[in-house]
């Protein structure tokens, strides 16, 4: 009897991201994600159950990715500008790919409502702080208001934005908040 083969939930994962990525959120069924991954139905179903929670480990890893980058520039510094600092460096150096993965995933979980919880908290979470009245708190409201707008209408495709632009958008961004030096590990 032959061993039983492990399944990368890690590779799973990531083809789930380029079917929503290059495909839409439509297109994601476990049927497909078992085809792109290169293992049954069955594989999938017994790496994540369901649909919906194949969609939540989606968020969960790009949740992580996301805290872990942002944890190494910030540099475990909690306070309210170095996590808006943190958070616009994060999306300014995420290459296209990774952006349009994140942007696809954003898409897919605003189609399911359950999932809107989960978004919702995320947001909250790195809210806290933005709301205070002083100028520097307002200021990383601003910053943070304006790199998710920059985000969401470049890689929605409502605003095409060159290399350059980006950049020089980010330039913008980053002079509202005073930013420590940060440098991804």
């Amino acid at each position: 009897m032959g061993r039983r083969q492990t399944i990368d939930r890690d590779h799973v994962l990531a083809a789930a991201e380029d079917i929503v990525a290059q495909r839409g959120a439509a297109a994601l069924t476990i049927d497909a994600v078992a085809k792109a991954a290169g293992i049954t139905k069955g594989g999938v179903q017994s790496s994540f159950g369901t649909k919906e929670a194949l969609i939540a480990a989606m968020l969960r890893r790009w949740m992580q990715d996301y805290a872990d980058r942002a944890g190494a520039l910030s540099g475990g510094d909690s306070s309210l500008l170095a996590r808006v600092a943190a958070h616009v460096e994060v999306t300014r150096r995420d290459d296209e790919d990774t952006q349009r993965r994140a942007a696809s995933l954003l898409a897919l979980l605003l189609q399911t409502p359950e999932h809107l919880v989960d978004l919702r908290q995320w947001y909250r979470e790195h809210s806290i702080g933005l709301h205070a009245d002083d100028p520097a708190a307002r200021r990383a409201r601003l910053a943070f208001l304006a790199t998710e707008g920059a985000f969401f209408l470049r890689f929605f495709g409502l605003m095409p934005m060159l290399a350059t632009e980006w950049e020089a958008t980010f330039t913008d961004i980053q002079g509202l908040i005073p930013s420590p030096d940060l440098t991804l590990p």
